[in-house]
């Protein structure tokens, strides 16, 4: 397939329109070659890849939107889908192919596409499949966009944010998964729900794997400022621990709870990649729990093993990791966290 996008020519012999319909000024000075042209690529038109697709969209954050998928017409109907809704979003250059010189420039490339799992397949053979499928990906990409940042949010996430670091050769600050920023959503959602507050006023974070082994940290939670479980103290308020794991384990578990009514996970994931594009992109230097290159953070260590941090981004990815103070506990939580990833990784070979 190769690549669509709109065109402004029409008629016998392909007449330029927008070179008729409008006459310059006298004087005029050519376009600024400085001026700032924002581009995003998307891999995977699946339910993950369009909501996250349809988010940027909506939210107005680049003037470029390329996306690939190895299903042409599958590829192409979406494309078609999202330009006949041009009168009603801001404007954006909307072009699809297979062929990944299609994402030429791109400024950041979020990776969805991954295998999915078959009856009865081990869960190593599933990521085995999707290291395959990413050694097609990852190159061209690199090929196409030399500079760009890799944003990946296929599952494993961390393992393989790991896989695409290897394969692109960019430095680590240029490689993020998108980790817990969802989770830590959730998160904030439960614990604002309980209260009845806003969870943008809700502080609070998951990190480490995207997944069973997550830690909750519950001692930097705070609402308005105010430190949480220091507050309940003062306030001689007992807390059970069974009532907090039972908060991160709903968290742990929302997804499965997504997937066995509808069949996917689409909306939440679009709205969180949306916002690591924003702040990527646009430089805005906020703190998120993404998948890092974490070692030597936390006496992390036994391997370069990516999982999620609260993490300064900006234009050029990663700038560094907060200094978040962990308990003891949540440490070695966090370690064990590690050591299962590293475990999954020493049977790729890679």
């Amino acid at each position: 397939m190769q690549k669509s996008t709109s065109s402004s020519s029409l008629g016998p012999g392909g007449l330029d329109l927008s070179q008729a319909f409008f006459k310059s000024i006298l004087n005029a000075a050519p376009p600024s070659p400085t001026k700032r042209h924002t581009k995003i690529s998307v891999i995977g038109v699946g339910n993950v890849g369009m909501a996250i697709a349809q988010t940027i969209l909506t939210q107005d954050l680049v003037d470029e939107l390329a996306l690939v998928d190895a299903k042409s017409d599958k590829l192409r109907g979406e494309m078609l889908d999202l330009q006949h809704a041009a009168a009603f979003l801001p404007r954006t250059k909307i072009n699809a192919s297979t062929d990944y010189s299609v994402t030429s420039g791109s400024d950041l490339c979020i990776v969805t596409a991954g295998a999915r799992q078959n009856p009865g397949e081990s869960r190593l053979n599933l990521l085995q499949r999707n290291v395959a499928l990413f050694k097609s990906i990852i190159p061209p990409l690199v090929k196409y966009s030399p500079d760009t940042t890799l944003l990946v949010v296929s599952n494993p996430v961390d393992v393989l944010t790991y896989v695409a670091w290897k394969l692109s050769g960019f430095p680590a600050n240029r490689v993020i998964g998108s980790g817990t920023n969802l989770d830590s959503s959730r998160f904030r959602f439960l614990i604002a729900d309980h209260l009845d507050v806003n969870a943008q006023d809700v502080q609070a974070y998951i990190v480490g794997e995207h997944g069973d082994s997550s830690v909750a940290l519950w001692s930097g939670i705070s609402v308005g400022g105010v430190p949480v479980l220091s507050f309940l103290e003062r306030q001689q308020i007992a807390l059970e621990k069974e009532t907090l794991e039972k908060i991160h384990q709903e968290v742990v578990h929302s997804a499965y709870e997504v997937i066995s009514l509808k069949g996917y996970t689409s909306w939440a994931i679009g709205y969180s990649v949306a916002n690591l594009a924003r702040t990527i992109l646009r430089d805005q230097r906020r703190i998120h729990p993404v998948s890092v290159l974490a070692k030597g953070f936390y006496g992390i260590d036994g391997g370069d093993v990516f999982l999620s941090l609260p993490a300064q981004l900006g234009r050029s990815g990663v700038l560094g990791v907060t200094n978040v103070h962990l308990t003891d506990e949540e440490i070695e939580q966090l370690r064990n966290s590690a050591k299962t990833i590293l475990e999954v990784q020493s049977q790729l070979g890679i």
